[in-house]
């Protein structure tokens, strides 16, 4: 049926005429809402015992289409009263307004695609919708996802995933929330991004996707849109992830894109004449907390500062350890690589992050850092260096080049705090960054 309603779609209008003209008048009213026989096939739910539907697909490939309709088919019953087989679903967007002007009122939307006779109302005061049947879809904001903590639901709507903000909490807390019924699902409807939570529910063997490109759709669109957005993205990346509906395997503004992560691990490692400890601590000392970054690295002095390098030699960051056990790590790699000064961020602790240090040894070298600007303003020099070729990894940094990866312009797109990424920077500033006021340093005699 779904190719027929493809072909139908694609059709010559003599041929639409007299296909409509061989319908009765009740058939007529009632096909604009029979998404069975007008849905495209990536608009139609896999078979199997699947618990998460994904659908990927380009700018206006018909993804809110499906995940409104696959809403009334869970909800809706035999006739408009009989119930169908979910009674309670969360409908989650970006904000609230975003998941109510999209997935609730918009021409793609729940209300748009329902049936007079099976029209379920809008409770703006309860962001509710309720069906004639008596099931009813709450809207919740992936920014606001405590709210998610206490309601339970049969089914699930969510939109826009890949742009969340906080993307890894509210997934997390939906899943903790859906579990009604005897196989409670949902459905993902989201233009495809390179970040962990989306990558995580596709490697998911109870995950299910269907997938299209905005051109898929062209018979809804505007022919000026498609020559327009295609002439000017079509084979870039954003063009592969915005039009293919294809998800590359990057971050949109990376800070430290792969291939500026692979030339530094395939760098030379040169000998370093200076080299310090630096430490990014959590604000709290649960086992719940993100981790205490502590990175080591040394650079390598020449005539002109324009030249000089840096070898990232180590990365020690603990998780969930006391002040007094990362502080012990810290002063551990500190005599283990011979370091000249530990150096760490006081903006939480203060005084007493110097002074868990020295409860350790006392007579390390110790400076503290103030973070008066953002992560990503403070981040953006760093990864300059990388830029010119000036830094090198020695091997087994897996940790700290994931979280470098998930480190974009507008933000940290990982799970926390990048704890790492944090410490990576303060190393790199004290050594080659930050203003030398006194004469450069004497090149030891020894290489490390």
């Amino acid at each position: 049926m779904t190719l027929g309603a493809s072909l139908i779609a694609y059709a010559t209008h003599d041929s639409r005429k007299a296909f409509l003209a061989s319908l009765t008048d009740e058939e007529l009213r009632g096909l604009p809402y029979m998404f069975d026989f007008w849905a495209l096939p990536h608009q139609v739910p896999p078979l199997g015992d699947w618990k998460s539907w994904v659908v990927l697909g380009g700018r206006g490939a018909g993804k809110t289409r499906a995940g409104a309709e696959w809403v009334r088919a869970e909800v809706e019953g035999p006739g408009p009263t009989d119930p169908g087989r979910a009674k309670r679903v969360a409908l989650v967007g970006e904000t609230y307004s975003q998941a109510r002007e999209v997935m609730v009122l918009g021409e793609s939307g729940i209300l748009a695609c329902s049936p007079p006779d099976r029209m379920p109302k809008w409770y703006s005061e309860r962001r509710v919708l309720v069906w004639p049947n008596g099931a009813e879809a709450q809207v919740f904001s992936a920014s606001d996802y405590e709210a998610l903590r206490g309601p339970q639901f049969d089914a699930a709507w969510v939109d826009e995933l890949a742009k969340w903000r906080k993307a890894e909490d509210a997934w997390d807390m939906l899943q903790f929330a859906l579990r009604l019924g005897e196989h409670p699902r949902q459905v993902v409807t989201t233009t495809p991004r390179d970040v962990p939570v989306l990558k995580r529910i596709l490697a998911a063997k109870s995950t299910v996707q269907t997938h299209a490109p905005t051109r898929a759709n062209r018979a809804n669109l505007a022919t000026s849109f498609l020559e327009e957005v295609e002439h000017q993205f079509a084979g870039t990346r954003l063009g592969q992830q915005e039009l293919d509906g294809v998800l590359t395997e990057e971050i949109e503004g990376a800070l430290w894109p792969k291939q500026l992560i692979e030339f530094a691990q395939a760098t030379p490692v040169p000998e370093v004449d200076r080299i310090v400890v630096a430490v990014d601590p959590p604000v709290t000392s649960k086992k719940t907390s993100d981790a205490c970054g502590i990175i080591v690295a040394g650079v390598k002095f020449a005539a002109a500062k324009k030249d000089w390098r840096v070898k990232v030699l180590d990365d020690v960051s603990v998780a969930g350890a006391s002040p007094s056990e990362w502080a012990s790590v810290a002063v551990q790699a500190y005599h283990r690589h011979g370091a000249d000064r530990i150096v760490a961020e006081v903006n939480q602790g203060g005084d007493l992050v110097e002074e868990v240090v020295r409860q350790i040894d006392e007579t390390v070298a110790f400076s503290p850092v103030h973070a008066r600007r953002g992560k990503v303003i403070r981040a953006e020099p760093v990864a300059a260096l990388y830029e010119q070729g000036r830094v090198a990894h020695v091997k087994g940094l897996n940790a700290l080049e994931d979280q470098m990866g998930l480190m974009a312009r507008r933000g940290f797109e990982g799970r926390g705090s990048p704890d790492r990424v944090d410490a990576l920077v303060w190393a790199l500033t004290e050594l080659i960054i930050k203003p030398v006021a006194q004469p450069m340093p004497q090149v030891r005699s020894f290489a490390r």
